[in-house]
């Protein structure tokens, strides 16, 4: 059955009713206590249930009502909520985390009190816009958390119940403009989580059934699905070399699977408008190649496609949400694999820009691979590039598990980043891109070595740097604005974000957000 997403003035008889309790507002002032029967009312201001309901934020209580039997989640936040003061994150999580409790209480259906600024009320611009920002951040991580990769588990009944539909319950008053805002945002917002989660079930394939080839083959079945013009190119072994693809070719060089060159195309902006391009790295397998990871570390490098997954369902998003933009997406998808063929330490590489790359560790692939799709991205003279990759393990001892690294030598694009990141929930933290890291990562028999040799650290930042270098021209002059996002912190949800284990999206939300500012 269909997910559904409404809005109604009236909520369903078998929907459960989900209310955001805090200091400031009690259950008497939220609007689905306008919609309680008179034994229900009775019931919830009893003064033992009345104590129950005084919830510390991030507490949740589940009641089931009498008469009727409709049960009740009820979700203690900040007193901010309520004045519409709330982070875009706490806002998010706690959407999530009503929707988990439901989903293990086998609840179908969930009605939710209008959203602080619709309750509000006023037809004014800048509180309808924010209405529909607020309305469609609660849809698409409504969407994020009614999802479970599920594909190879036999059904159980102890499994956890999807959500069949969620509506929120405006107040009969509420105005026309708040009403439209309303509606667009929760549209919006459902294809955004939607496509975070079409990225997410890509995560999730086993590395076995994900192979560069497969990527591909989706990414042409995506673009026959989305039509209005979307062009999928996918480069075969022959091509790159005729391109000189050196990097893809050199990594992809040890498995049985051949690698890919996988391009969408979709370019309903102006004529003449130079597009954003978006660059995703994908490693459908990550052993770490002849420098062969060790078993703590080999587990989930089927998610080494992440990126290559981000940057195609962000265009997808784009283009179901009705965008007038040009925008082409870059993935090279290999497997990096140990064999007899496979590129070794010492080696060197020439990209298709000429510059060779020494190779220290065939477990640095992204880069490599990563290189020629920057250089790929020149033909199309583009505005911004933004390459996303699960770049460095690096990121993640500076991070932990909580930001993307953000780099770019531009800062207002860094400040941008940081405030798109916040606006949807997504959140980026800039780190060091700086010449500065060149003399760690020159090569010795080659322009640039594939790590640093100093063995001081920031490995993160000289991989960024490397990454720099291949969106230069042969003067050393950028050629493009470019930003680099390292979501090795963000591949895969954790605990208290409440969504399901495995991949997390990172950074569809964000890129959508920036595709529709752009």
């Amino acid at each position: 059955m269909a997910f559904s997403l409404s809005l109604s003035d009236t909520p369903r008889k078998d929907a459960a009713f989900a209310i955001f309790l805090s200091e400031a507002l009690g259950i008497k002032r939220s609007v689905l206590w306008d919609h309680c029967d008179g034994n229900e009312k009775e019931y919830l201001s009893s003064g033992g249930v009345m104590k129950e309901l005084a919830l510390r934020e991030g507490e949740i209580k589940t009641f089931v009502l009498p008469s009727r039997g409709r049960r009740l989640i009820a979700i203690g936040v900040s007193k901010e909520w309520h004045a519409s003061g709330v982070p875009m994150k706490k806002f998010a999580i706690a959407y999530r985390a009503a929707v988990r409790t439901a989903m293990r209480e086998r609840i179908g259906r969930v009605s939710f009190e209008a959203i602080p600024e619709a309750r509000r009320g006023g037809a004014d611009a800048d509180v309808d816009a924010d209405a529909g920002d607020r309305y469609e951040t609660a849809a698409a991580n409504i969407a994020m958390a009614n999802f479970e990769y599920r594909e190879y588990r036999t059904p159980t009944p102890s499994m956890s119940m999807m959500l069949q539909g969620v509506e929120f319950v405006l107040p009969k008053d509420a105005p026309e403009g708040v009403r439209r805002a309303a509606a667009g945002g929760l549209k919006r917002g459902l294809v955004i989580g939607e496509e975070t989660n079409e990225c997410r079930r890509l995560q999730n394939v086993p590395g076995g059934d994900m192979t560069p080839d497969v990527l591909a083959r989706h990414a042409v079945s995506l673009a026959r699905t989305l039509g209005k013009g979307v062009k999928a190119t996918v480069l075969g072994v022959a091509q790159m070399e005729r391109l000189g693809m050196g990097g893809v070719l050199g990594v992809g060089r040890g498995s049985a699977v051949a690698p890919r060159f996988i391009i969408l195309e979709y370019m309903a902006g102006r004529k003449g408008e130079r597009p954003v391009v978006l660059v995703g790295k994908g490693v459908t397998f990550d052993t770490g190649g002849l420098n062969l990871k060790s078993t703590e570390h080999i587990y989930e490098m089927h998610m080494d496609m992440s990126g290559g997954a981000a940057v195609l369902h962000s265009l997808a998003a784009a283009v179901r949400l009705g965008m007038k933009k040009n925008i082409v997406a870059l993935v090279p998808a290999v497997e990096n694999m140990p064999s007899g063929s496979s590129y070794r330490p010492g080696d060197i590489l020439r990209t298709m820009n000429g510059k060779t790359i020494e190779i220290l560790n065939t477990d640095a692939e992204g880069r490599v691979i990563l290189s020629d799709a920057l250089e790929y991205a020149k033909r199309y003279e583009p505005s911004l590039v933004v390459d996303v990759a699960t770049l460095t393990g690096a990121a993640m001892a500076a991070l932990g598990l909580r930001y993307t690294g953000l780099f770019t030598s531009d800062k207002e694009l860094e400040e941008r980043f940081r405030a798109l990141g916040d606006a949807v929930a997504d959140p980026v933290w800039p780190l060091p891109l700086s010449a500065d890291y060149e003399n760690d990562i020159k090569g010795t028999f080659a322009d640039w070595a594939n790590a640093g040799k100093s063995g001081a650290g920031g490995g993160a930042s000289t991989a960024a740097t490397f990454l720099w270098q291949f969106t230069k021209d042969a003067k050393g002059n950028q050629c493009y604005p470019w930003v680099h996002l390292d979501i090795a912190p963000r591949m895969t949800a954790i605990d208290e974000e409440w969504l399901a284990k495995g991949g997390l999206g990172t950074p569809v939300r964000l890129l959508v957000r920036l595709l529709e500012e752009k």
